[in-house]
């Protein structure tokens, strides 16, 4: 993975109102820890970060800070650990940075993507299943890819591709089960099982009315219940 400049800035002001003044001044919050390191809160710069991130193909960024104000470590190496977006603009929150050193070997997750059409899919009409969206991998941060891809193309209908079948990365161990499928083509659905299914989620008229007295006997039990009390009032 090739490592991307960033700006940074020692954030000193903290709690929900200082980060709040903060975001409406185009800076976005970030805080960056290491393996010898104390945590260090930071802020960027919330254009230069969306360029960044608009020209990666995913969030899992390498990143060379420069961080102004800091005498005493004016440059250093990060990964993006995560990135919280507003759940309904998508705008950026926060940033984690893990700091690492070039030589040191880190534990990463990393999107997974399909290259190509599967068999399955162009001639058999099936669909294609995307099971693992994101890998844990392990190797040096340059060796580390910003994205997995593979290829599906021979994926035919019922066949899966399992972590232990993605072809190897030079200088990085894919983590996790082995068995675990990451793609796979499922059959695809016909009329009479549309039918079926669009049948089973239909309640009968049987089952309507059923539901209908059971809702009135609640009914009647709650206001049997009221009158009784009513009652043992009045007594």
């Amino acid at each position: 993975m090739k490592s991307a400049p960033l700006n940074a800035f020692v954030r000193n002001a903290s709690g929900h109102n200082a980060v709040k003044k903060l975001r409406s001044s185009n800076r976005v919050p970030a805080v960056i820890y290491g393996r010898t390191t104390q945590p260090q809160n930071l802020e960027l710069d919330v254009k230069e970060l969306e360029t960044l991130i608009h020209h990666s193909a995913s969030e899992t960024l390498l990143v060379d800070l420069s961080v102004a104000e800091d005498k005493a470590r004016p440059k250093r190496l990060a990964l993006v650990q995560e990135i919280q977006h507003h759940p309904l603009n998508g705008s950026l929150l926060h940033i984690d940075f893990h700091e690492v050193a070039a030589d040191e070997t880190v534990t990463i997750t990393v999107p997974v993507e399909p290259m190509g059409e599967a068999t399955g899919v162009k001639t058999g009409g099936g669909t294609l299943e995307h099971v693992l969206f994101k890998l844990r991998v392990r190797g040096l941060p340059k060796d580390i890819p910003e994205v997995i891809t593979v290829d599906v193309s021979a994926l035919e209908i019922g066949k899966a591709i399992h972590i232990g079948e993605i072809p190897s990365l030079a200088g990085v161990e894919i983590l996790g089960d082995k068995k675990l499928p990451v793609f796979s083509v499922a059959a695809p659905v016909t009329e009479a099982q549309e039918a079926d299914t669009a049948a089973a989620a239909t309640p009968t008229a049987g089952e309507v009315e059923m539901i209908k007295e059971k809702k009135d006997d609640a009914a009647g039990a709650e206001k049997a219940g009221g009158d009784k009390k009513a009652a043992e009032k009045k007594k």
